[in-house]
């Protein structure tokens, strides 16, 4: 991860999509020949995998630990910076994919009103739905049966970069972020990893995550 080229690449594919080495090699400023290197170190570390389709090859970060490391290093390396942030990286402080789930101000939101709400607890091993939590999920549109039944953990706390906070990962926090497209509450920037909101998705956010942690 400490090559800056390896980083970057490791960086885009944080918006959870799948990219090829051409698209990954601009994402690091390298050639396609430097790029294959890298990509090759990577699959070696366990740090990303390859699908093929027909005659291309798409990378993607190999599962969530990935993210969650990449998340934590970046909160490392921000404590660093001495410059002031420019608008785009506000916006991602604000909102931002973090692999599959909702990061930045937002997503501590999120996780701090479970909290608050007696919707989750905090336990040694991860964070823990309660049953007033399994039932707010429900009334969200949450099918946490089928969540239940796959092997991915339902909750997961992810250190957050830019807040030095915890927000929500997991199959759960996939799954709200996903629900919160499908109300159409937020879209993803294509141009970068924010998470921005309409006016309608603001206001159902903070009525819907609500707590004294939540404040932002």
């Amino acid at each position: 991860m400490g090559d800056p080229a390896r980083a970057n690449m490791l960086t885009a594919l944080m918006s959870g999509k799948a990219l090829t080495a051409t698209e990954l090699a601009a994402e690091a400023g390298v050639t396609a020949q430097t790029a294959s290197g890298h990509l090759a170190k990577l699959l070696d570390g366990d740090l990303v995998l390859v699908r093929k389709q027909g005659r291309h090859k798409y990378f993607a970060l190999a599962h969530a630990d990935v993210a969650a490391a990449l998340e934590a290093l970046m909160g490392l390396a921000a404590g660093q910076l001495r410059t002031r942030t420019g608008p785009k990286d506000a916006a991602l402080r604000h909102a931002r994919v973090c692999y599959n789930h909702l990061a930045g101000q937002r997503g501590v939101q999120l996780y701090g009103s479970l909290l608050d709400r007696g919707f989750m607890e905090e336990a040694a091993d991860g964070p823990v739905l309660t049953e007033l939590g399994q039932e707010f999920a429900r009334d969200f549109g949450i099918d946490l049966d089928a969540l239940s039944a796959a092997r991915a953990p339902l909750c997961r706390s992810c250190l957050d970069w830019s807040e030095r906070r915890t927000h929500l990962a997991g199959s759960l926090g996939r799954a709200m972020l996903i629900r919160m497209e499908d109300l159409g509450w937020v879209r993803r920037d294509k141009a970068s990893r924010a998470v921005l909101f309409s006016p309608l998705g603001t206001g159902a956010f903070d009525a819907a995550f609500t707590g004294r942690q939540s404040s932002i």
